[in-house]
């Protein structure tokens, strides 16, 4: 199995109801991967651009959140899955539906239910993380690295046993980097299969040990599956840790920071 990891220089993508000042969004091909990664806390949209992109349920999901810092995280991620989406698409931004399956994964809806483009994203904190990738199953996990957590705890209801043992196996040091490399892998997989939780979490192996590449090492019953997949962890902001998993090998993929600036609308 072949993996690419690139990058690429900053640029302009431009959209019909939308002129965003950020990365160029290169043509998709098969076995690329796209990740774009951004700060929510550092963009310079405001309230009055990003409501506009959004549609009424999602708006509506903003009022859920307590404080208005997480509102705003959330509504800034959405209206950049909106552009990203729309620039890849050559379509309007707020024209843009969407459904989400019984386990809340989203995909496509209305004009572009039959487009060959898939995507996922996750977000922690202030770190927001999409992917996109042609006729493919992809998930995405990204996580804060925080130390207030009984890992060894949680490790025994949601990991594998295969998984518990290399964990026990840190140092002290490492068990926290350790803990969240195998919850974002794992999660990013379940994400990919669209199974949700129904997917038993003691059903597949995924590497955790930090320095060593993201692998899923083995799935269970199926064996096969395991070679199915592509897992890989880029490097996103520091202080998090996150995987994307694709359906299929031989996966390159192309990271990029999205810095939005001037006005969308």
């Amino acid at each position: 199995m072949e993996l690419k990891i690139l990058t690429w220089a900053g640029g302009m993508c431009t959209m019909k109801s939308a002129s965003v000042r950020s990365a160029p969004t290169p043509w998709l091909v098969e076995h690329v991967t796209h990740v774009w990664w951004l700060n929510l806390d550092d963009t310079l949209l405001d309230e009055r651009e990003w409501t506009r992109l959004l549609s009424a349920d999602e708006l509506q999901r903003t009022q859920r959140f307590r404080f208005p810092r997480d509102c705003r995280r959330f509504a800034i991620g959405r209206a950049t899955l909106r552009m990203l989406l729309a620039s890849y698409l050559e379509d309007e931004p707020a024209k843009l539906s969407f459904r989400y399956s019984d386990h809340g994964k989203p995909s496509l809806a209305g004009a572009h239910e039959s487009s060959r483009l898939r995507f996922n994203l996750s977000h922690s904190g202030n770190v927001a993380i999409f992917a996109f990738v042609l006729d493919r199953n992809v998930g995405v996990d990204i996580e804060c690295v925080r130390t207030d957590i009984e890992v060894d705890i949680v490790a025994q209801r949601f990991f594998s046993p295969y998984e518990r043992l290399a964990l026990a196996a840190l140092p002290a040091s490492e068990k926290y980097l350790g803990f969240f490399n195998c919850w974002t892998r794992k999660e990013a997989f379940v994400k990919a299969v669209g199974q949700g939780l129904s997917l038993p979490l003691e059903n597949f192996d995924v590497s955790l040990t930090p320095r060593e590449p993201a692998r899923l090492l083995a799935t269970r019953p199926d064996a096969g599956e395991a070679e199915r997949w592509t897992m890989i962890a880029p490097g996103i902001q520091s202080g998090h840790v996150a995987a994307v998993v694709v359906e299929g090998p031989d996966i390159e993929l192309k990271v990029q920071k999205f810095m939005p600036y001037g006005n969308v609308l």
